[in-house]
């Protein structure tokens, strides 16, 4: 039912550079075409480690989402959100964390790595501690199918699996649940018979299609509402009721920006070039640029491998400038500065259309307002969905008060 649900976010701590564009919003842009996606202002997110400075937080959060805007997120396809407007984060965070171990987030491999890296700040928090069982809850509340990531938060899908897992297991078996689902075979009619039958098959003789058979059925079944289809998918396999999904890893490639020195793009090693970044400003970063060692005087032959300027070029020029670069610089046929141009203007051509969408909202801030309400009030609407179901499951829905 949520297989096609895509949540994603962002700390704003910033103005965001090309590395997040290549290494995240592009794939958003493609994303929001072809699934239902969700993405969010990750503003608690940013106080786990910036408690100390809020200072940043509110005015990134306004030049983060006109950034996303600019670079192509369409708020028509896509639902723009802050978290912290959505207090249902909160309240399913605070109801996984009392069933949730301590030591599955001790072990958490970037609650260590982050200690490390950051260890000039007192990071000894329980909002530090419990930002994975957060994150969980940022993906479970939407009941989100797909979590786009790369390699090093594959641990954090890996968590937010296991505590849907031991959510269901407490929670699924609710009051009557065999008599609910068997009345909501019922309702399927003749492939209700049919699901009958397969469920039989696959709990007796462990038969793989007899499951995915039985699954097609549910899908496929008009006369079943959002609650009978997770009761049925539960029943199928002897479990409770499947109140809170287990999302998938979607990994993303590797962005490939490299920054000014050839390093991975970071403001913390002074290598970027801001999303909407004055074209001269620009220029100038590239041209300042280091380049081969080697190429000490104009006539001196380089090679492209061991210059950060010819990573450039593998993101912004086509085949034949590539090939023009490097048969220039091992001749030195051409200087550093001609080499850096095609790129200078590739960026630059890169980033004009960003600046012509984020005038209207530049010009007029209330558009971006109206956005973030708008996307709040539907992405409140799906999380108290979600926390009607947990409150329910957990003997908190009092429905007869």
């Amino acid at each position: 039912m949520f297989a096609n649900r895509v949540l994603s976010g962002m700390r704003p701590t910033g103005s965001l550079h090309l590395g997040h564009y290549h290494g995240v919003i592009a794939n958003w842009i493609r994303l929001q075409h072809e699934q239902e996606c969700f993405f969010m202002v990750a503003d608690w997110h940013a106080l786990t480690t910036s408690y100390d400075d809020v200072s940043i937080v509110g005015k990134s959060t306004w030049d983060m989402v006109i950034d996303w805007l600019a670079a192509g997120v369409d708020p028509e396809k896509a639902t723009i959100f802050i978290q912290s407007r959505v207090p249902q984060h909160a309240e399913l965070h605070l109801a996984l964390s009392m069933m949730t171990p301590l030591g599955w987030l001790e072990r958490v491999p970037t609650y260590k790595d982050q200690m490390d890296k950051l260890s000039h700040k007192d990071l000894t928090t329980y909002g530090f501690l419990g930002y994975p069982l957060l994150q969980a809850a940022d993906i479970l509340i939407y009941r989100a199918g797909q979590v786009p990531v790369g390699e090093d938060q594959i641990p954090h899908i890996e968590l937010t699996r296991e505590v849907a897992r031991r959510f269901n297991h407490l929670y699924g078996r609710e009051p009557g649940f065999e008599d609910k689902a068997r009345d909501a075979i019922r309702k399927m009619g003749k492939a209700g018979k049919d699901y009958d039958r397969l469920r039989t098959r696959y709990l007796q003789e462990g038969d793989a299609e007899a499951l995915e058979a039985a699954r097609a059925l549910l899908a496929a079944s008009q006369n079943l509402g959002g609650a009978d289809r997770e009761r049925l998918t539960g029943f199928l396999e002897n479990k409770g009721k499947t109140i809170l999904p287990e999302p998938e890893a979607k990994l993303t490639a590797a962005s490939k920006m490299p920054g000014l020195d050839g390093a991975k793009m970071s403001k913390s090693y002074g290598n970027t070039i801001f999303l909407r970044e004055e074209p001269e400003a620009v220029s100038k970063k590239i041209r300042a640029m280091p380049t081969d060692p080697a190429r000490v005087r104009r006539t001196d032959a380089g090679d492209p491998e061991k210059c950060p300027v010819w990573q450039l070029h593998q993101v912004y020029s086509c085949d034949t400038t590539r090939e023009w670069v490097k048969t220039g610089c091992k001749s030195a046929g051409i200087g550093c500065l001609e080499c850096k141009q095609p790129v200078i203007e590739g960026v630059l051509a890169e980033q004009q259309p960003m600046f012509e969408r984020a005038r209207r909202y530049v010009d007029n801030p209330a558009l971006v307002r109206e956005i973030l309400e708008e996307g709040n009030t539907r992405a409140r609407k799906v999380a108290e969905e979600t926390m009607d179901d947990v409150r329910e499951a957990m003997g908190l829905g009092y429905g007869g008060l």
